[in-house]
């Protein structure tokens, strides 16, 4: 077990630091809502969880991933969701408020990280969500063919995406693992020149013949470095209804996809195992 220790926060509920492994974990009181926080790890966030309101997503790219967990299957039917990356277990929560009696997995490496949230952030007794602690590509392995409606996949070691997770054969294995109808959705971050995320769009278009990019305007002009949600579905996406969505957001996103995506990728090469690198780190800056 790692070291901890509480620090007091005002007059609300404490801070939690503990060491993890992979590196310093933080839990963050949210100010504005009474049972929520913020994880961080090594100063980078991570993960907004509301325990009383599961339902709220806080951070940009959650939502524009719960967008996709939405429109996954029709409104509140349950589905079989693999998560790799754990972080707060955010999405799992999210996807047990919003569609009941779901059956989920979480895959996350870090063992420390997992017991800690599960003491300070404890699941939903009711929840059907088994966390396995495992590498993500292994942990993937292990889902039967075909069992998953949606595969998310919001994977960071030290704030970069590890290069196992990048690749055709990453991807070809979450089809593998996808209902033929069912939804690959991942966070993918980069900044200028994008040549990651080009390449992540091309590496996934080899595996997956619908896509679309769900990001912020600027993070597409390659003005600054951010997330962007890309969704891969072997039957079409619900784009008109993404590209709805994602313009009412708070901080309103695009929704790319068809000839305006391959364009975007500029006949950047999919990405294999052999020539796979990690996703790039974010500037300091972007964590101030």
């Amino acid at each position: 077990m790692g070291r901890s220790r509480n620090a007091r926060r005002g007059q609300g509920a404490e801070a939690v630091v503990e060491a993890v492994d992979g590196g310093l974990a933080e839990l963050i009181p949210d100010r504005d809502r009474a049972r929520a926080w913020t994880l961080l790890l090594d100063g980078a966030p991570q993960s907004h969880v509301d325990l009383d309101d599961p339902r709220y997503l806080s951070f940009e790219y959650q939502r524009r991933l719960g967008h996709v967990i939405d429109l996954a299957a029709p409104p509140g039917r349950p589905v079989h969701a693999v998560h790799l990356g754990g972080g707060a277990f955010t999405l799992a929560r999210y996807t047990a408020a919003t569609r009941p009696r779901s059956t989920q997995q979480i895959v996350e490496r870090d063992a420390a990280l997992v017991q800690l949230v599960r003491r300070a952030l404890p699941l939903d007794p009711n929840a059907r969500i088994r966390v396995r602690s495992t590498d993500a590509r292994e942990g993937l392995a292990k889902v039967p063919d075909g069992w998953a409606d949606l595969v998310v996949v919001d994977v960071f070691s030290g704030a970069r995406t590890p290069a196992h997770l990048t690749s055709v054969e990453f991807l070809t294995e979450v089809r593998r693992a996808l209902k033929d109808g069912g939804v690959y959705a991942a966070n993918l971050a980069d900044g200028p020149p994008l040549a990651h995320l080009r390449g992540q769009i091309s590496t996934t278009a080899a595996v997956f013949p619908e896509l679309a990019l769900i990001a912020d305007p600027a993070v597409l002009r390659g003005k600054r470095f951010g997330n962007a949600v890309l969704a891969a579905c072997a039957l079409p996406l619900p784009v008109a209804e993404l590209t709805r969505r994602a313009a009412s957001d708070p901080h309103p996103a695009r929704v790319e996809h068809g000839k305006a995506l391959t364009d975007f990728t500029g006949g950047a090469a999919a990405v294999t195992d052999a020539a796979a690198v990690a996703s790039p780190a974010p500037p300091p800056s972007v964590f101030r």
